[in-house]
């Protein structure tokens, strides 16, 4: 597996090199985009805007407009050049509870292996936070971008989690209206996710429209005739109370 980003996890006086490798991948689906008239493909070319001529990776720069059609270019030498070596490190800024971190601040998942002489302060690492409770917020810059991390231990080593800053998170819409909850609703309901609590089992979980996708392809490949799976009609029940009641029993035959 090719590596991600490399740097060092900084804290106080202690430097681990290390090692990030992409924690996630897609399984998705991707069409091609064709011609409807005879199924080519079609192809995407990258023209120049001033002499109409096609122009291929390695004539492309990176160019910033900084006034009308005014352009500065930064090559990735310049972009090098302004990094210190707390920007190629993963510094460690402070350590937290897990709880303290909103889901909305986190982006892409990492495993962080440790580099040949980092070993024993990597475990040392990961085993003091197991202990502690904690996770550590630093941050670093990978390619051009300086990004919040999360450092965050388990069994198996440590996972680094790139995060958002605040200014990059969206604001709530709209505000939405928060109607009086009856006591004797909110008891079922807390009823309900008791009769729904288990431990989460991830291996159980598949994405199974991309299963259906995958045999609806198959099935045209082979000129079967697609056919819609049958599902039972859903009873609309507008009344709160008794649909907590009817999902409580359906979670306890479920249980059976």
């Amino acid at each position: 597996m090719a590596v991600a980003h490399k740097g060092a996890i900084s804290f106080g006086l202690v430097n681990i090199p290390v090692a990030l490798y992409t924690a996630t991948k897609d399984n998705d689906i991707h069409f091609n985009q064709l011609h409807e008239e005879d199924n080519s493909r079609i192809r995407y070319k990258k023209v120049c805007s001033h002499c109409n001529k096609e122009v291929t990776e390695n004539q492309i720069v990176k160019g910033f407009e900084y006034d009308k059609d005014k352009f500065v270019i930064v090559t990735d030498e310049d972009l090098e050049k302004i990094k210190t070596e707390k920007d190629r490190s993963l510094e460690i800024l402070l350590f937290t509870d897990k709880g303290n971190i909103k889901p909305i601040y986190y982006s892409r998942s990492y495993h962080a292996l440790p580099q040949t002489g980092g070993e024993k302060a990597f475990e040392l690492l990961r085993k003091a936070m197991l202990k502690k409770k904690k996770v550590a917020v630093g941050k670093t810059v990978i390619a051009s971008k300086e990004t919040l991390l999360a450092i965050i231990p388990n069994e198996e080593g440590l996972v680094v989690q790139t995060m958002y800053f605040e200014e990059e998170l969206k604001e709530i819409p709209k505000q939405f209206p928060r109607p009086d909850v009856d006591e004797q609703e909110l008891k079922m309901a807390e009823k309900l996710i008791g009769s729904m609590e288990k431990a989460f089992e991830p291996e159980k979980y598949r994405d199974e429209y991309q299963t259906r996708l995958r045999e609806l392809i198959q099935n045209k490949i082979e000129g079967k005739q697609i056919v819609t799976p049958e599902e039972k009609e859903q009873t609309a029940v507008t009344d709160l109370m008794e649909a907590l009641k009817q999902s409580i029993e359906k979670e306890k035959k479920r249980a059976v």
